[in-house]
């Protein structure tokens, strides 16, 4: 890997920085409600544009070299930086929500915005982090999870999504001709659910009660109550209602990105009654450069379900991946428009589904 794509990773930050952006905007222009709004037309209009200009990237870092990258510490401290920037982020963005003035459009719109942004920013991180084995990582992305409030998906993605992707056991992966506002609230309470059911069966595995501090969706339920009484303390209801609706948009948004990744994508299931094992020809693949380097590569998707501890600078794309047309960011607008994302994608799906069985 060039050092100039290494360094490049530090786009990632530009996501939380639209926060304080917007608000130094509003402090020039006296257009606070309206600017409330910025941070998602620079996620949602801005970011789709100039990623379609600057284009693909296919490189895939060299074999030989795959474990070198891997072991450098610029790659893991990049997402370690994420805590306190997410937990800087969001103490400052609720301090302003609550102490600016704003209509009904500016309260919708700061809170849109900053629920965006944190499922970006800590889950999306926290998603790279929970895969890896060292107890920092483990703890940093918990308590980024924590901080928008779906603890959860650190139990559900790792045992429940990366075990039954792709068929009609995840709550996580759409079928074909199902809509984003049909699979959205399903997605959030199967799989918050389905994260108290594993680790209650891991605990009565262990002989132990789930009812105990062992249980981890506890200790990180603590956490995230810790956090919500430090917001109503501070700021009172505002507050508390920032924290809390902020953190149902970064799950949302997580949940769309779930749909958009396995969207009509199905694992055969075998004569012995098992599904076959997940490659990467089981979630949708994206290679656009920009949007890419925002999101941590997220959108080298598909190599990693197939090898989901793989550190995300030497996440590989795979040609024969199904390719999704555009990257997160206008797949995202698009998913909420059904009828416009079925037009689309659904005829790649069906060809897809052609060339697999040819």
């Amino acid at each position: 890997m060039t050092r100039s794509k290494a360094l490049a990773f530090l786009l990632v930050f530009l996501v939380p920085l639209q926060m304080p952006l917007a608000a130094w905007l509003a402090a020039r222009t006296g257009w606070t409600n309206a600017l409330a709004w910025y941070p998602l037309f620079f996620l949602f209009v801005m970011l789709p544009l100039v990623d379609v200009l600057l284009g693909h990237d296919p490189v895939n870092v060299a074999t030989e070299d795959e474990a070198r990258v891997a072991r450098q510490r610029w790659f893991r401290a990049l997402t370690l930086f994420a805590v306190p920037v997410q937990l800087a982020l969001l103490a400052w963005s609720g301090h302003w929500f609550a102490h600016t003035p704003l209509n009904a459009l500016g309260i919708a719109g700061w809170l849109l915005s900053q629920g965006v942004v944190g499922g970006i920013l800590a889950i999306n991180t926290a998603h790279e982090l929970i895969h890896k084995d060292a107890r920092s990582e483990q703890w940093a992305g918990g308590i980024l999870l924590a901080s928008v409030g779906y603890q959860g998906f650190k139990i559900e993605h790792l045992r429940g999504h990366h075990v039954h992707v792709s068929t009609p056991e995840d709550a996580s992966s759409a079928r074909l001709g199902q809509s984003l506002w049909h699979f959205l609230p399903r997605a959030l309470w199967r799989n918050t659910r389905n994260a108290w059911t594993l680790e209650a069966q891991r605990l009565r595995k262990l002989g132990r009660s789930p009812m105990s501090w062992r249980n981890e969706l506890i200790v990180w339920t603590g956490l995230w109550l810790v956090f919500a009484l430090a917001f109503a303390l501070a700021l009172g209801g505002k507050g508390l209602a920032f924290f809390l609706l902020q953190g149902l948009f970064a799950a949302g948004s997580l949940e769309i990105i779930n749909y958009i990744e396995h969207y009509g994508l199905e694992r055969r299931r075998l004569e012995d009654g098992r599904y076959e094992r997940t490659t990467h020809l089981h979630s949708w693949n994206s290679d656009f450069a920009l949007s890419n380097l925002m999101l941590f590569q997220l959108q080298r998707h598909s190599d990693h379900h197939a090898f989901p501890k793989r550190r995300y600078a030497i996440l590989r794309h795979h040609a024969d991946s199904p390719q999704l047309p555009a990257g997160y960011s206008a797949m995202f607008v698009l998913a909420l428009c059904p009828p416009l994302w079925h037009r689309i994608i659904d005829p790649r799906v069906a060809a897809f589904r052609r060339a697999a069985t040819a």
